[in-house]
């Protein structure tokens, strides 16, 4: 019987010939990411005595979240992760300056297809964008993968998505997956991998699939792969001198469960407060004001994501009741965005240019909201307190729904830009 790519996958991990859903195996991770979690893992390492990870080389660290550091706890915590760093002779460091982990991992060459990775970030399932199951552990699991190489993992079942049709003008990658939260829930997916395949998949860039694998996790899934292709393969000959193989799944494979979503007829979406799953069209989403436009995250800060922006934006005003903050996902993108005059439009109209990293996503610093307020943002939460006050409000749309709302001063229809 064939095996999907999670099975395959895992299978290889673990030195053998098949895997089969439900089944426990103990997997070899091909690498192993971590953020400024890794201050807390450091500690644990510390008490347990280990002075040593099993392979330097396979690790990759860098600090997003707390960028640049916004108390004096958190400048302790990065000079902890630094001076770890040196002791364990991590060599894969960058430190604060090169942004968001998962676009920093992507840009530097080390998700590849047919790896095993693992990260201390529930999003680590971005890198199923390029046919690599990546999935996102706790600390004390992270302890125990720098030290033995090695995770165990049940062999999730999988969900197969056939996206069709064709994608509207104005519509992203941002809205499909998020019309599939609203439609199939926020727990279809528990503990399962997904496979996002069909004309649509295959037709989406690197930066929409990332996007996509980036939310699968908001669904439940474990993984969220697309199948590697001629474009996973043109990206990262530009990356890597490694030899890869983009694995795909067997014709026979089984799958616990199939959907059509055909998106020719997909509108813009918003997920309103305070769940992922709580979405409705643009044109359903009612009168709501704006206080702060926030486009950028592991999710949607990549350059195609802010010239949607400043393709929007350009020669308009952002309404003078609503802030625009821009948060580009690494450095590398900054830089892109400056090259093409991209910021430039966004500075033009309004925006406040951010450093490279996770910005107020998760509500630790930069860009937080007061009681009251109301955000539209291109992140992947919009829980009760996520940015700042409990008693604010966070909607979730595409980098395109962000720009024309940023100008409206509400939750605007894009497709009129």
């Amino acid at each position: 019987m064939g095996m999907t790519l999670a099975q395959k996958i895992l299978a290889r991990a673990s030195g053998k010939s098949e895997a089969k859903p439900g089944e426990y195996v103990t997997a070899n991770v091909d690498l192993a990411m971590a953020h400024d979690a890794m201050a807390a893992v450091v500690l644990i390492l510390n008490e347990a005595g280990i002075s040593k990870v099993w392979d330097p080389n396979k690790v990759v660290c860098l600090l997003d979240h707390y960028t640049p550091s916004p108390t004096a706890q958190m400048a302790q915590a990065r000079q902890l992760v630094e001076n770890a760093v040196k002791a364990l002779k991590i060599r894969n460091f960058y430190g604060q300056h090169a942004g968001v982990c998962h676009q920093v991992l992507v840009e530097k060459g080390f998700a590849l297809p047919g790896q095993l990775i693992v990260g201390t970030d529930s999003h680590t399932t971005t890198y199923g964008a390029f046919g690599a199951a990546g999935t996102g552990i706790g600390f004390s699991e992270m302890a125990y993968v720098l030290t033995t190489g090695k995770l165990w993992f049940r062999v999730p079942e999988t969900i197969r998505f056939l996206l069709s049709g064709t994608l509207p003008p104005r519509v992203m990658s941002k809205d499909i997956i998020l019309y599939i939260a609203g439609k199939y829930s926020t727990t279809v997916a528990q503990y399962k991998a997904v496979e996002f395949t069909g004309t649509v998949a295959r037709e989406l860039s690197i930066a929409s699939r990332m996007t996509m694998s980036n939310m699968s996790v908001e669904i439940g899934a474990k993984f969220g792969f697309f199948e590697p292709d001629e474009k996973v393969r043109q990206y990262l000959s530009t990356r890597t001198d490694k030899p890869f193989d983009c694995v795909s799944p067997d014709e026979d494979a089984v799958y616990e469960a199939e959907y059509e979503v055909d998106v020719s007829n997909l509108e813009p979406q918003v997920a309103l407060p305070f769940a992922v799953d709580n979405v409705k069209p643009v044109s359903e989403a009612g009168d709501i004001k704006v206080h702060q436009a926030v486009l950028g995250s592991c999710t949607n800060g990549r350059l195609e994501d802010l010239r949607v922006a400043a393709d929007i934006l350009a020669g308009r005003k952002v309404n003078p009741d609503t802030r625009l903050l821009v948060i580009p996902a690494s450095a590398e993108v900054y830089k892109e965005a400056i090259t093409e005059s991209i910021l430039r439009t966004l500075v033009d109209s309004g925006a406040i240019i951010c450093p490279a990293g996770c910005g107020p996503c998760f509500g630790a610093h930069m860009g937080l909201l007061a009681s009251g307020e109301s955000c539209i943002a291109s992140i992947n939460r919009n829980f009760k307190g996520r940015m700042g006050s409990p008693e604010a409000k966070v909607y979730l749309g595409s980098p395109a729904t962000v720009a024309a709302s940023a100008i409206e001063g509400r939750i605007a229809d894009p497709r009129k830009y």
